[in-house]
């Protein structure tokens, strides 16, 4: 198997709010709400300036689609990083979330590698940390 990631899907409550949030809230690109035409289906894609693809899908159909029972959410199974160019660009993107409705979970502050960090979750949960870090040049925004 190659190392690499194509889709990173989130498990939503409520899809629509969800897609508001990513949407409206922050800004990304989506063409809405595809699939409702299958039972379990509707689902929203987000291209990322990567190439990654960010999938927002109901937690009911997720769990069904795998054969899963549902379960509760634990929001430090995994983070999602966001890297910026500047300490500034994190306070921006934190303001930017913050307003859009996440939680803010650790305000932005300097991190024992140089760096600067802090972490939101999204309207589901979801853990974000939106991170400068001297040592990468080419950070995404």
């Amino acid at each position: 198997m190659r190392a690499s990631l194509s889709v990173i899907t989130l498990a939503v409550q409520d899809l629509d709010a969800a897609l508001r949030f990513y949407q409206q809230g922050l800004g990304w690109q989506s063409e809405g709400i595809v699939g409702q035409e299958f039972e379990q289906g509707a689902v929203a894609f987000i291209t990322l300036d990567s190439g990654l693809t960010l999938a927002l899908w109901p937690q009911t159909a997720l769990a069904q689609d795998s054969g899963l029972p549902l379960s509760r959410f634990c929001p430090t199974q995994i983070s999602l990083g966001h890297n910026v160019h500047s300490p500034l660009d994190v306070d921006q993107v934190m303001q930017q979330a913050e307003r859009a409705g996440a939680t803010i979970v650790k305000p932005a502050q300097a991190t024992f590698y140089g760096g600067y960090a802090g972490y939101f979750q999204d309207p589901d949960g979801h853990l974000w940390e939106v991170v400068w870090n001297p040592c990468w040049e080419d950070a995404q925004d």
